[in-house]
């Protein structure tokens, strides 16, 4: 065809661009702009970054719509258009990381491939529309392959509550756990030594009496590559290192059998409700920042701590090694490892296990997450007894993985496979009993007491599920929307406030009232609220109000109706403690930064707020007396804070 022809052809069948462009212009907004002009809105009952995510989806659907019916472009090119989208998908997907081939439940390659192609499509039309025939297929093709093809040389190391939604990283960049397996390719492995005396809890000192280690931000190496090449960057470490403030005794730990301090057993506290009592901290970090003990590279995993006079307890994913490891509270150096040959990964939460160990009698009770269930010696890290929790009650392993944190309750030992509750003799291991195969749940066993009954109570399943911590059979059950992740708080009345999610996150609290009867258990509802959507970022109870994260936005509910009382301060996916004294929220953002918030009903206020990781975190903080122990999937750290006295001393 001549050039004159060409010329001719165009300019009788000019494209439709402008729908096009403004659909492209539609999706970038919904996708960006809307979750950035509207943080702590919501739209339909939904977060602005979901409705945003669904809204670009829509948009890219009409992109498509427009190409093949309304763009005017040559059927040849609509249809080639359409046909090497496919082909650029299947392509990409035969080749790409298996993060991004799993990730989204195994969606996230089609619908981000789709829309970025769809938008270069665009981007094409409106540029190749003086080419040639010839010319303008070429590009196209070149265009969308491209386009889809950048997929093919990232990965992602899991799901983050940013823009993007997703952690992408160029696919050759080793992870964090590749670098700390090289560096630790040549360490012996620790050799457990006799305890360390603990030290009689004191105030202390004021920051600018005692030896400051650099915090991060002023100085301190704390990306991984740093850590890979050095190991563990201790502080200076005092004789006041050793002290880890109020103990609670264990009572009956036979002697020579670990400390007889446990100050933190497991999972968020003795309570399982992350609330610290008898401690307050200085406020002002300003003046008196969080002042770092030692900081250790870590295997991956979702897990927290557990800590026993200087001996802390974690999990911790190493190669194809699942491991239960215990560390020097006051060094951070390693004093033994239990590794058990399995590993779980998926693409959303990444490797490694997502349980906390449980500590009890001079033991350590650890879950994996493919099911392992340890009891191990907290001094040695012996194995006592293990089963495989999985096996035993006939569960798969969950999508993402056994989560259930260890539950204790007198001579049993209580984890969650899926929505299915097992019992294990504490002492010998003997399986006592397994509950009924409800659906699915990623949260653990909490003891609740009510009518002078105790319990063992698991969301997940119908909704909530209690059951007799010694037979396993079912008190009662209520209906909700089954699946939960957090924990249930149980109110100083005996009432329990439980959540529910979807897929797509939280769906509100409810609070129940649980009463027994004659040979009856009798469950109503008080309220239902919206105003505090957990989704796997637990909540805490205080003075008649609930504190947790709406989405991924702080938010405070009166549990005398569920009506909110105040929602800001952006966190991401965190998680907190709530220091009881003080009305104090101490929160760490799913960024890896410390802030203080105050736990009270008048309004959000941040009292101050300290970067303490360079990396997503999702684990649950601890802090005992003065020393505050945070970690995510790369490192863990230690901080000293400034304690404040009371009054009264």
């Amino acid at each position: 065809m001549s050039h004159t022809q060409n010329v001719a052809s165009r300019l009788q069948n000019p494209l439709r661009l402008w729908p096009g462009v403004a659909l492209a212009v539609f999706v970038l907004l919904a996708r960006f702009g809307l979750p950035v002009a509207m943080p702590e809105d919501q739209i339909l009952g939904m977060e602005t970054g979901l409705v945003g995510l669904f809204g670009s989806v829509i948009g890219t659907l009409a992109i498509i719509v427009w190409w093949l019916f309304f763009s005017r472009a040559r059927w040849s090119e609509r249809l080639g258009a359409l046909a090497m989208m496919v082909v650029a998908v299947i392509a990409t997907r035969a080749v790409a990381h298996e993060s991004i081939t799993g990730a989204g439940m195994g969606a996230l390659l089609y619908i981000m491939a789709i829309q970025v192609m769809s938008l270069a499509l665009v981007l094409w039309a409106v540029a190749a529309s003086g080419l040639s025939p010839a010319a303008r297929r070429a590009s196209m093709a070149a265009t969308l392959l491209v386009a889809c093809g950048l997929f093919a040389v990232v990965r992602t190391d899991g799901v983050t509550s940013d823009l993007l939604g997703s952690d992408v990283r160029w696919r050759w960049t080793p992870t964090a756990e590749a670098l700390l397996l090289a560096q630790s390719a040549n360490e012996p492995e620790p050799v457990p030594t006799a305890p360390v005396a603990v030290a009689a809890p004191k105030e202390t000192p004021a920051p600018a009496e005692m030896p400051v280690a650099a915090p991060v931000g002023s100085g301190a190496r704390s990306d991984s590559a740093a850590l890979a090449a050095s190991g563990a960057a201790a502080g200076p470490v005092t004789s006041e290192a050793l002290t880890t403030g109020r103990a609670m005794s264990e009572g009956g730990v036979a002697p020579g059998r670990g400390s007889s301090r446990v100050e933190w057993p497991g999972f968020r506290g003795p309570d399982r409700d992350s609330v610290i009592r008898d401690v307050r901290i200085n406020t002002d970090w300003s003046v008196s920042p969080p002042v770092q003990m030692w900081r250790r590279a870590v295997g991956p995993g979702w897990s927290s701590f557990a800590v026993s006079g200087d001996l802390i307890y974690t999990q911790e994913q190493r190669g194809e090694d699942e491991m239960v490891a215990c560390y020097r509270l006051s060094t951070g150096e390693p004093v033994w490892r239990h590794r058990d040959p399995v590993r779980f990964w998926e693409s959303n939460g990444g490797a490694g296990p997502r349980a906390t160990p449980t500590l009890h009698h001079g033991r350590v009770y650890s879950f994996g997450a493919t099911g392992v269930l340890n009891a191990l010696d907290a001094t040695t890290g012996k194995v006592l007894w293990s089963h495989d929790v999985s096996t035993d009650t006939g569960r798969k392993v969950s999508d993402w993985g056994f989560s259930s944190s260890p539950l204790i309750i007198d001579d049993v030992v209580i984890v969650a496979a899926a929505g299915t509750l097992a019992g294990y003799d504490a002492t010998t291991g003997k399986q006592r009993w397994t509950g009924p195969k409800y659906g699915g749940s990623y949260s653990s066993p909490h003891r609740v007491t009510i009518d002078g009954v105790v319990q063992a109570l698991l969301l997940g399943g119908p909704g909530a599920v209690s059951v007799n911590p010694a037979t396993g059979a079912v008190l009662w059950t209520h209906e909700w929307v089954p699946g939960p992740i957090v924990q249930p708080a149980i109110l100083p009345d005996g009432d329990i406030v439980i959540n529910a999610i979807t897929a797509t996150g939280g769906v509100g609290t409810r609070r129940l009232h649980v009463t027994h009867g004659t040979g009856l258990w009798k469950v109503e509802e008080r309220w239902t609220s919206n105003g505090l959507k957990p989704y796997f970022n637990d909540f805490v109870v205080h003075k008649g109000n609930a504190y947790g994260f709406d989405g991924n936005i702080l938010s405070s509910i009166s549990l005398e109706d569920g009506k909110r009382n105040w929602k800001g301060g952006r966190f991401g996916n965190g998680q907190m403690v709530l220091l009881a004294d003080q009305d104090l929220l101490l929160v760490l953002s799913e960024d890896g930064e410390l802030a203080l918030v105050s736990a009270t009903t008048d309004k959000f206020t941040e009292l101050a707020r300290f970067p303490a990781m360079n990396a997503k975190t999702w684990n649950h903080p601890v802090l005992v007396g003065d020393v505050l122990l945070v970690r995510n999937g790369e490192e863990m750290v230690a901080f000293r804070l400034a304690l404040v006295k009371t009054a009264t001393e």
